[in-house]
């Protein structure tokens, strides 16, 4: 039953980004980033409190990590990653934001000294070359030259948001339950995103929006925040981080797949072989 509910939770996280598609062509990033927060951060309260049985309140000297939190993995990144899908498709997004596991090594390596063996080394150069082949449209030259899109600059932006979020994390939980971690964290960036959302036409999102924009939202905060994040730490519990890390490499391949059977999303030999380098040295640099 761990394994499915894995299976399910890297299929879930691989359709926030048909979702997210979909939200951004109707409305703005800051206002699409909000509600999914708040949709997001009252199912993690109700989820929180059902699976166990409290919401600790954190020490004061966590105030500041936590606010760090919010900003980076919840403001930052979801800005990013709104941005960055109105101009890129989300087969291509999938694969340049899975490099989040080869930016944390590099980060980690950076903050906490965590060795950097000839296999995880190779591991990070395959995967820098496959996103040099997502993101160039298979001409990684192009990106010598700075023809690099905006849309994939975001993206790249998503990658740095969640590797600062992943390593504060680190701080954070060694006195906090991953699940009140998460929570606050998500109450932290959706108030931080109130103020722009409001600006980047919040209102007119609550009153006059499609049944498609408020089901992908919904989406985005139930499944895939608040269900996709329960399940997955259910996993860590049941399988440790070696186990469950793996189900990881799957998100990008839901990903294309479930965007070219809803969006018609075109499989290029780049976006074919530039994801297979990814996820390959996404697999070495997660076991070396």
């Amino acid at each position: 039953m761990t394994y499915l509910k894995l299976l399910i939770t890297m299929a879930l996280w691989g359709g926030t980004f048909i979702a997210g598609r979909l939200v951004v062509q109707d409305v703005g990033p800051f206002a699409a980033a909000f509600c999914r927060f708040a949709i997001a951060s009252v199912s993690l309260v109700l989820l929180t409190y059902g699976i166990e049985g409290t919401l600790p309140w954190p020490p004061r000297r966590l105030w500041l990590p936590i606010a760090l939190l919010g900003l980076t993995g919840i403001f930052a990144y979801n800005v990013f990653f709104f941005s960055g899908l109105k101009t890129v498709e989300a087969g291509r997004a999938a694969l340049i934001i899975a490099l989040n596991p080869v930016a944390i090594a590099l980060g980690a390596a950076l903050v906490f000294k965590d060795p950097l063996n000839r296999t995880r080394l190779l591991g990070i150069s395959l995967s820098l070359l496959g996103a040099a082949v997502v993101i160039s449209g298979g001409n990684p030259m192009d990106l010598l030259r700075g023809n690099v899109g905006v849309g994939e600059l975001l993206l790249l932006g998503c990658v740095v948001s969640w590797m600062s979020y992943t390593l504060l994390g680190k701080v954070v939980m060694a006195e906090l339950s991953p699940f009140a971690t998460t929570t606050y964290a998500c109450l932290t960036g959706a108030v931080l995103l109130l103020g722009p959302a409001l600006a980047d036409g919040l209102p007119d999102l609550l009153s006059g929006s499609s049944a498609v924009t408020w089901g992908g939202l919904i989406y985005l905060g139930v499944l895939g925040s608040a269900v996709g994040f329960s399940w997955y730490y259910d996993g860590l519990r049941q399988l440790g981080p070696a186990q469950a890390g793996v189900f990881i490499n799957l998100v990008p391949v839901f990903a294309i797949a479930l965007a070219a059977l809803l969006l018609q999303e075109t499989l290029s030999p780049s976006l074919l072989i530039g994801g297979s380098l990814v996820i390959t040295g996404v697999i070495t640099t997660n076991r070396g």
